[in-house]
């Protein structure tokens, strides 16, 4: 049995399933959950039904694709209902969430529900103050338990917000503690359990961010081998962060710490649209499908997309499909170099287009890459657009907070550079900045790969490009369109392929990577604090308290210009190894709280600096090079412990 054949279980559910064990089994759940993944399951219909042994069966019942409630998963054991086996079940199943809104969804029209959490609001400018020298400025208790009670207006959290997002910072921090290893079924169950109480209470950010970690601690600890220690890092920050702000923020930014439910689509009048290209999705949570990039008379990047449950495959027979906007007969690949005319037109702050019942729109003609208005995509400056698509990748980025995550540039190919996850394209883009050029997707199915290692045998070709940017402390992005070697016409990378013919210059040889690639970052001991936080997050608190002195550590910091990040890791060796005794000699409970507050400030300082190596490694000239930013220059991570 894998997670995957088992149907999603509300986070009530699970939660309420392992509340109601009694504490000897609670004690037993992991090891339930272990024995049961390796016992063979069967699908009927709406029911998935599990051998627990020859002569038990465990059956959930799912009759809209979820299991919804307490009753729908029925054990046949002696003790049932008051066996762990059906807890086990919940705990090894994935954790249900709203599914993401289809990117052509007709709900998508203005007469959709309305959103439950705050109107929507220009997301917050970081504070371009440097951080103090002092760290522990930078640093808050946790959220109290009890809540304030002053009598909340519109732009403060209500008390109930506020005690649920206590529970989130406290389920947070126990993972924290205790470390994956440490986190099993019934720390998940408490995250479960928050999650759908901040969810009731109208913060699904911080609902989803709980979510999140429970998925990434359950492919942690199972082995997975997509998981990936910084992703959970992001979560549990992200977490963390989200409970703490909410409450200390008020007006626009409450409405960006509480989040949204749904995406909101506002009317848009008529537009005329230039399509872009198209690119394939396929997501790590089983869905797939394609996106086409338009752009707006005005110059705006809108998006068309057909995203639902699928793999691969459906990505590539959704490229072939009609658009789903109005009366058009365009596919996606067709409408990637055509155009439309649309009226009554609905968008997402991030720039999705709806395809409510009120959208008309009809074929019109196209713009080559070098025609208005596509061409002046081409017009800014790199380092301008790099800079603008950092702070949409940004690990922490607000909600809605709009933009691109797109570059488009005019490169000169080198050839192929090896590197110890593979091999990647290298470029120099218009300004002399080199460039390294990733493949955006691996699947063999997908034509990124192929397309990208017969570029790297064309060294001299200039091509005109659009790629993703990659937060990296060097010039770096995964490749999706160029243009035609030819000059011709456009490639859209993930689905058309390219060949030998249509190189001017095939047979150029594998160059080796430079052994650190250049960039401001390059040098930078940032990651002697960023390697403490990622390790806190799979052994816990304790295995950072049994660290040795690392004044030599904070030392190397110092000398680099950064003696706040000096200080973080000192108070956050501190604060892992403080054990306080009462006046018997013995241990008292450890400081859960104010550990969790240090890790958080470390984390969301060490991603505010990297982000700020990778905005200053797009500059042009040999400055950049030379000249990296110090903490005078890395913004104020958003949303930390102050």
């Amino acid at each position: 049995m894998t997670a995957a054949s088992l149907p999603p279980v509300a986070p009530e559910v699970t939660a309420t399933l392992v509340e109601d064990l009694s504490p000897r089994l609670r004690k037993r759940l992991d090891a339930a959950v272990t024995k049961l993944g390796s016992r063979p399951t069967h699908r009927d219909g709406e029911t998935v039904t599990i051998a627990v042994d020859d002569d038990t069966e465990l059956r959930l019942h799912a009759p809209s694709g979820v299991v919804a409630t307490v009753d729908a998963i029925t054990c046949g054991c002696l003790l049932a209902p008051a066996c762990v086996h059906r807890a086990a079940a919940a705990c090894a199943a994935p954790a249900a969430d709203p599914a993401p809104e289809p990117e052509s969804a007709a709900e998508s029209a203005p007469d959709a529900a309305p959103d439950l959490a705050a109107q929507p609001a220009a997301p917050k400018v970081p504070d371009s103050t440097p951080p103090p020298d002092d760290p522990t400025l930078l640093i808050a208790p946790a959220p109290a338990t009890t809540a304030p009670t002053p009598t909340p207006t519109p732009d403060e959290a209500t008390p109930a917000q506020r005690e649920a997002a206590a529970a989130l910072w406290s389920a947070g921090a126990a993972v924290l503690e205790a470390g994956v290893a440490g986190a099993g079924a019934v720390a998940q169950a408490a995250l479960l359990r928050a999650a759908h109480t901040a969810r009731l209470r109208q913060l699904p950010r911080g609902a989803s961010a709980a979510l999140s970690v429970v998925t990434l601690l359950r492919a942690a600890r199972a082995g997975d081998p997509s998981y990936r220690t910084a992703d959970l890092v992001t979560a549990l920050a992200e977490l963390l962060g989200t409970a703490h702000r909410v409450g200390t923020a008020s007006g626009a930014e409450l409405a960006a710490v509480r989040g949204r439910a749904r995406r909101p689509y506002s009317p848009d009048g008529s537009l005329r649209l230039y399509g872009l290209f198209t690119e394939p999705v396929v997501t790590d949570s089983g869905h797939g499908g394609a996106r086409t990039w338009v752009v707006t008379a005005d110059g705006r990047l809108c998006t068309v997309g057909d995203v639902a449950p699928g793999e691969v495959g459906r990505a590539l027979g959704v490229a072939d499909r009609t658009v789903r906007l109005g009366d058009t007969a365009l596919t996606h690949r067709e409408l990637g170099r055509a155009g439309l005319a649309v009226s009554g037109a609905t968008v997402s702050p991030d720039g999705r287009l709806g395809a409510g019942k009120g959208v008309k729109a009809v074929t019109a003609r196209g713009a080559a890459w070098t025609e208005p208005p596509l061409a002046a995509l081409w017009e800014t400056p790199p380092a301008e657009q790099a800079a603008r698509a950092l702070r949409s990748v940004s690990r922490y980025a607000e909600p809605d907070g709009g933009g691109s995550d797109l570059l488009f540039l005019d490169v000169e190919l080198l050839g192929a550079v090896g590197e110890s996850g593979g091999t990647c394209l290298l470029a120099r883009c218009d300004g002399g900045v080199p460039v390294r050029l990733a493949v955006a997707d691996d699947d063999p199915a997908l034509a990124h790969r192929d397309n990208l290692m017969l570029l790297a045998t064309a060294p001299g070709t200039r091509l005109r490009i659009i790629g993703r940017l990659v937060p990296a402390p060097h010039p770096r992005l995964t490749l999706l369109a160029c243009s035609h070697p030819t000059g011709q016409s456009t490639v859209d990378l993930g689905f058309d392929r390219l060949s030998r013919a249509d190189l001017p210059d095939p047979g150029a040889p594998v160059h080796s990577a430079p052994d650190r690639p250049g960039g401001p970052g390059a040098e930078s001991p940032l990651h002697l604090l960023e390697r403490r936080v990622e390790q806190t997050v799979p052994a816990g608190r304790a295995a950072l308290g049994m660290l040795g002195d690392v004044t030599a550590e904070a030392g190397r910091l110092r000398r680099a210009g950064l003696p706040t990040a000096a200080g973080l890791l000192t108070a956050l060796r501190a604060s892992a190894a403080r054990r306080e005794r009462d006046l018997f000699g013995r241990l008292l409970p450890a400081d859960t709280d104010g550990f969790a507050a240090h890790w958080l400030a470390a984390a969301r300082y060490t991603a505010a600096v990297a982000e700020s190596l990778c905005a200053a490694a797009w500059e042009p000239g040999p400055a950049a090079l030379t000249h990296g930013p110090t903490e005078a220059t890395a913004p104020r991570p958003a949303g930390s412990p102050r």
